[in-house]
């Protein structure tokens, strides 16, 4: 953690133990000297899992690890760290995944291939792999199942406060429990996920149907939050089910009867995609953008991630400028259909322009209020269909330059 709270904090919610996961972190000292920087989760023989990685092209060694553990559809470990991401780093950083899976694996009792790796921080450093493992058996020999608020602290990096958020959904008779944490401030422009997610259920899942429910929630969660346009090497998101829980028997391809668990997944991660925009390096203010009458979803999702990543936009809004011309600009620059003569901007539920030019007699005044507070909304309609989407983003203050003006030192 760096510097002051954001002022967007939400506190972290009590999170209750998940049957068949367990966690426990500890100070490695792999970057950070004074904090729990490592964590290990082992989970029940017979979990499955779902993932969604990150569509950088230059990915870390522990995303190209995932991605084919993933193809066996089973978990029984996760090893988590901070401070180091383990990307660019060529043939040492592959070593370093493999050994840590073949160490894990001996200590937990399971094939390398079971144990799913995640890094975050610098880029280009090579990971203290000896550090690493050495951290490892006291790390396991502290597991234990209700250890999630700790594993949220060590995961962060400038992150200023950590992130989860748990539900409870029904399937048939019985109630199961949704437990996730996330960690992400910065370089943040999912094309997948988040920088860092881990989620787990005593639901038992097939993988198949665990992962439809895992890509169709992400994209209407994490996939719609921005804080700088970047899209990190990292990006990781991981579900777990421990198959613990007494249910009835889900199809492979899951169905009506996951209705309510995909309700209460959806619900977390949206969750936690907000918490890490209200984390946004510097963020000062939480920005919702509302896009309607797009040609397309897709369009309009297209659309609102423009605006959410100009950064003209964000600086009046942290300047707390009612500057909706930049608005329009972002808009036109998206590359989708619009025409400016059907284009209508709203902030704060104010509409200030129709079919291309300021309303007349529009008072400034109640946007310029609502722009002082914490929590601004922005709709914009393209009047050319009936696509929608929205997005998440935060402003862009001094703050952020900053933060990663002095990442490395």
């Amino acid at each position: 953690m760096t510097g002051p709270v954001s002022p967007l904090a939400l506190p972290l919610p009590e999170m209750p133990a998940i049957t068949g996961a367990e966690c426990a972190s500890t100070a490695a000292g792999i970057r950070y000297k004074t904090r729990e920087d490592m964590t290990v989760f082992r989970f029940a023989p017979g979990t499955t899992v779902a993932g969604v990685f990150t569509m950088n092209k230059c990915p870390g060694a522990p995303v190209d690890w995932c991605r084919a553990a993933l193809k066996g559809g089973k978990a029984r470990a996760l090893v988590v760290n901070a401070g180091n991401s383990n990307v660019f780093t060529g043939r040492a950083g592959r070593e370093t995944c493999e050994r840590t899976a073949a160490e894990t694996a001996a200590l937990i009792g399971c094939k390398p291939r079971e144990v799913f790796i995640a890094s975050t921080g610098v880029i280009g450093e090579r990971l203290p792999t000896d550090v690493l493992l050495a951290a490892l058996p006291g790390a396991v020999a502290k597991l234990q199942a209700d250890s999630w608020q700790s594993a949220a602290r060590a995961i962060m990096t400038t992150d200023t406060f950590p992130k989860g958020a748990t539900r409870t959904a029904r399937i048939g008779d019985a109630t199961v429990t949704i437990c996730g944490i996330a960690k992400g401030s910065g370089m943040i422009a999912p094309d997948m996920a988040t920088m860092l997610s881990f989620i787990a259920t005593d639901a038992k899942i097939p993988a198949v149907a665990l992962q439809k429910l895992l890509s169709k929630g992400n994209a209407k969660s994490f996939n719609c939050v921005t804080v700088d346009s970047d899209t990190s090497t990292s990006d990781t998101v991981l579900l777990f089910a421990t198959g613990q829980a007494k249910h009835p028997r889900i199809p492979a391809e899951g169905g009506a009867i996951l209705k309510d668990f995909a309700r209460a997944l959806d619900e977390v991660l949206h969750d936690l995609a907000l918490m890490v925009a209200r984390d946004g390096e510097g963020a000062q203010k939480l920005i919702t953008i509302d896009v309607t009458g797009a040609v397309s979803a897709k369009s309009a999702h297209r659309v609102a991630m423009a605006i959410a990543n100009s950064p003209l936009v964000k600086t009046a809004v942290a300047g707390e400028d009612a500057n909706w011309g930049r608005i329009v600009m972002a808009v036109g620059k998206a590359g989708e259909p619009a025409d400016r003569d059907k284009l209508s901007v709203a902030v704060g539920g104010v509409w200030m322009a129709r079919e291309g030019g300021v309303i007349p007699d529009y008072d400034e005044a109640p946007v310029v209020a609502h722009m002082k507070g914490r929590e601004v909304q922005i709709t914009v309609d393209l009047g050319l269909g009936r696509g929608k989407a929205r997005v998440w983003t935060c402003d862009l203050t001094h703050g952020y330059i900053d933060i990663n003006g002095s990442y490395r030192s």
